[in-house]
């Protein structure tokens, strides 16, 4: 019998639990939400005090990328697959004519409804293991399941959001230790930053990785992992804010 069809039609489904099929990490590092919004508690980063600087993160100069791999016995009839943020909002705040960063604070957020999946463009940049062709209804079924009651429920949790709690080192190498809202989960971890900061804009270049098993959620898998999804998502990005 001839297998690769059906694991293809169930790679469509892989990304769908990706994003969304983190496990749970010990109680006291995260907060499950009993609303779809982010309680208004960062306010205070878009309030730019005497001294300070408020600066708007600038979409179209600004790229976050989603990295998805594929694993199991089998993956070599799956596929990798990239998602992009194409509307980022998002502030920061600067202490102005300060060069310590410890005051410093920013937040960003992102639908998951507009992230657009394996965009040509985006995957021939990415090399081998990104070059196999995905039909448009591959790509369409992929993120219907994605986005749907099996995979990130979208429609009841629509943004991810990321706030700093806390900036250390000294520019353009800094540190950040930072909150994730993801499917109604918060969860904290450090991330490194290298960023060229001024009173007049600020460019963020960095990565980082979630694991899908520290948010509480099962990586895809089929027929006992034949085939299957990588717990680790990368995430990479290129950050620009400007003052307002």
């Amino acid at each position: 019998m001839n297998l690769t069809p059906f694991f293809k039609f169930c790679w469509a489904g892989c990304a769908a639990l990706l994003l969304g099929a983190c496990a749970a990490p010990p109680k006291e590092q995260v907060q499950t939400l009993a609303t779809t919004a982010w309680a208004d508690d960062f306010a205070d980063l878009r309030q730019a005090d005497a001294g300070q600087a408020l600066l708007r993160i600038d979409a179209a100069a600004s790229t976050l990328s989603i990295h998805v791999f594929r694993a199991g016995r089998a993956a070599r009839l799956g596929h990798n697959h990239v998602l992009n943020a194409p509307k980022l909002t998002g502030f920061v705040k600067l202490p102005a004519g300060d060069t310590d960063l410890g005051a410093a604070g920013f937040e960003l957020s992102l639908r998951l409804d507009e992230l657009q999946l394996d965009a040509a463009a985006a995957r021939s940049g990415l090399g081998a293991g990104w070059a196999s062709a995905l039909s448009p209804e591959m790509v369409a079924a992929t993120r219907a399941n994605m986005l749907g009651e099996a995979g990130l429920q979208a429609a009841n949790y629509p943004l991810v959001r990321i706030r700093s709690l806390r900036i250390a080192g000294a520019a353009p190498k800094l540190a950040a230790l930072i909150e994730i809202e993801l499917h109604g989960q918060r969860r904290q971890q450090w991330i490194a930053l290298h960023a060229n900061v001024d009173n007049e804009q600020v460019r963020a270049r960095g990565a980082l990785v979630l694991r899908q098993s520290d948010y509480g959620l099962t990586p895809f898998s089929v027929a006992g992992g034949l085939l299957a999804v990588q717990d680790e998502l990368l995430i990479e990005f290129d950050l620009q804010a400007r003052r307002q």
